[in-house]
């Protein structure tokens, strides 16, 4: 999946800092799930099917996943940078930037309003829902649900982009993203649906971002 086909008018030769900034989203997606899934790997009691990636930044070792949180919404926030400078005409041009930031600040402040612990993680809570969410989880849920949401609604929009520059496959490949992050969460899957959400959006921002990089 590429969409550098769908701007081959409107990128300009990048300067150093653009460059950077576009690096920065590129790593901003790998980066995240190393880290997230070393933790996975080696937090004792943490199960993906009980416990969303979220709840990593609960317990002693939490700030790992606080720093990951704020630096990958950091990266997002270079890439929304490094698209104003790139996107000079065409669909999406002022959209793209600012849906892409709206996504980078929602990660940012994800890792400064944490979960609840809960569902016997960390090691040591009781094996049962929380019994009131606290105000910074809820916080946590809802900039985390306007994220994606901003995410979505970029891709819906690089698709009509790619569209109109009949750039097939990434007009189908984004539009296949919005709509699947789209999706309602569901109770019974929850943890495993952020986490497949987070991998398409972290991969979607991957791509544009290298896209966006002159061959």
């Amino acid at each position: 999946m590429t969409f550098a086909a769908t701007t081959p008018t409107t990128v300009r030769a990048p300067s150093r800092v653009t460059e950077g900034l576009l690096l920065a989203g590129a790593a901003a997606g790998p980066l995240f799930f190393a880290s997230a899934i070393t933790q996975m790997l080696t937090r004792d009691g943490f199960d993906i099917t009980r416990h969303p990636i979220s709840q990593l930044a609960t317990g002693d070792l939490g700030w790992i996943q606080i720093l990951t949180f704020i630096t990958a919404g950091v990266g997002a926030l270079a890439l929304a940078a490094g698209l104003g400078r790139t996107l000079r005409e065409g669909t999406g041009r002022r959209a793209l930037p600012i849906l892409v930031g709206i996504f980078g600040i929602g990660f940012v402040a994800a890792g400064i309003f944490t979960m609840d612990p809960e569902n016997g993680f960390p090691a040591g809570t009781p094996d049962e829902p929380v019994a009131q969410m606290s105000w910074h989880s809820i916080t946590h849920t809802a900039v985390a649900a306007v994220a994606f949401t901003a995410l979505a609604i970029a891709a819906l929009v690089l698709c009509v982009r790619c569209a109109r520059r009949r750039a097939v496959v990434p007009a189908v490949a984004s539009a296949v993203a919005g709509l699947v992050l789209l999706v309602p969460v569901s109770p019974e899957h929850m943890s495993i649906q952020i986490a497949i959400n987070g991998l398409i959006a972290f991969t979607w921002i991957t791509v544009l971002a290298v896209s966006q990089r002159p061959a």
